[in-house]
């Protein structure tokens, strides 16, 4: 397989409704496609890289001038023709992991296409459908958070996770908790909010009987995840401290998780995120599918992944319009709280083009 080339698309998709976590809040997503053109096939990848270094420090900008600058130009110097040949090209490059997974998602998708060979497939998936999870943002009220919950209940999620910040976390719990009743899977998410001097205060979350407390303290503060393990009871889990399989390995051996939320952007791509699972495995850590709002793009990959067999907890992958009123691709429909692994070629869905064409930004082609 030959590489022609890349498109680098930007899409303006607004949301549904406002999202907002600990570090900002989002109207609307401004997303980097990645279209390698070969000459067997065409693939699509998605940059999950949000518009501020907020999340991570990562940005799409930065994104867009590490392709053109460094990555594209070195899958060229390499004569890349497959996958897995990809990270070895790149591995030179520090970071910009996010940039990385995207062209290795769409140069896996053309390989796949070509061979006639599913993302699942590839990865190592044991079911055709996941359970879904939905992320719910901070609110303005407790009750508007109630009648959202409420909401998604109704829709048939599995399972809720609530965005939690200093000031926004117990009673919010307490509330969703004593209105929902113990059955429903319950956890929540810090995104980095807390330090361990807050460590009895989160204790306090262990009355709630909670799946995980997720990414509660800095990122690079992997021994205070493993100090603050010691106090409370509810597990903890690390999202964005996770970066490589090594990374997991490290905080699995200092005590500093015990459940992994695995977003395939973040740790530089798919074939990555399939070491994390097969490590997490090994040493009995549950694993469950994180999100960053993506396109029915990388929303398909995302179930792909989430079908593997480590995967034991509901991900974050949610329906089309639990934040898209359109998306770009054949939306995800939720049945019976679960969502159907597309089963074709590599993704198995392409964009609708004139879906593509009225929500595009801008287009620019690098050729290899």
């Amino acid at each position: 397989m030959n590489i022609e080339g890349f498109e680098l698309r930007r899409v303006a998709m607004p949301l549904v409704s406002p999202f907002r976590t600990s570090f900002g809040t989002q109207t609307a997503r401004d997303i980097l496609l990645v279209k390698v053109v070969t000459d067997a096939a065409t693939g699509w990848g998605e940059c999950v890289t949000l518009l501020d270094p907020v999340y991570s420090p990562e940005y799409t900008e930065g994104a867009v001038d590490a392709m053109k600058r460094w990555l594209i130009p070195a899958l060229a110097s390499a004569e890349v023709r497959d996958a897995n040949a990809v990270g070895e090209a790149l591995k030179k490059f520090k970071g910009h992991r996010m940039a990385k997974a995207a062209l290795e998602m769409a140069v896996l998708d053309a390989e796949l296409r070509t061979e006639g060979r599913s993302f699942a497939r590839e990865l190592g998936s044991v079911r055709d459908r996941v359970p879904c999870g939905v992320s719910v943002g901070i609110m303005e009220s407790i009750p508007q958070l109630l009648d959202a919950v409420g909401g998604y209940l109704d829709a048939g999620y599995v399972r809720i996770k609530l965005k939690i910040e200093p000031g926004w976390d117990i009673e919010p719990v307490r509330q969703v908790r004593e209105r929902f009743g113990g059955d429903v899977q319950l956890q929540v998410d810090a995104n980095t909010a807390y330090t361990l001097r807050d460590a009895r205060h989160l204790a306090k979350l262990d009355a709630f009987d909670l799946l995980l407390i997720e990414q509660p303290l800095e990122e690079e503060d992997v021994l205070g995840h493993a100090d603050l393990a010691k106090i409370v009871q509810t597990p903890i889990c690390l999202d964005e401290s996770i970066t490589s399989a090594q990374t997991a390995a490290a905080a699995i051996r200092l005590g500093a998780t015990s459940v992994i939320n695995i977003k395939p952007g973040r740790v530089g791509g798919y074939l990555e995120a399939r070491r994390i699972h097969d490590l997490a495995v090994a040493h009995g850590i549950p694993v469950w599918c994180g999100g960053m709002v993506e396109s029915g793009i990388g929303r398909a990959a995302n179930v792909a992944l989430a079908s593997l067999p480590g995967f034991t907890l509901p991900g974050d992958v949610s329906a089309s319009d639990r934040f898209y009123a359109t998306d770009i691709t054949a939306p995800f429909v939720m049945r019976d709280g679960h969502l159907d692994v597309p089963q074709g070629p590599g993704l198995g869905l392409e964009p609708i083009p004139e879906v593509l064409d009225e929500l595009t930004t801008s287009i620019e082609w690098v050729a290899l």
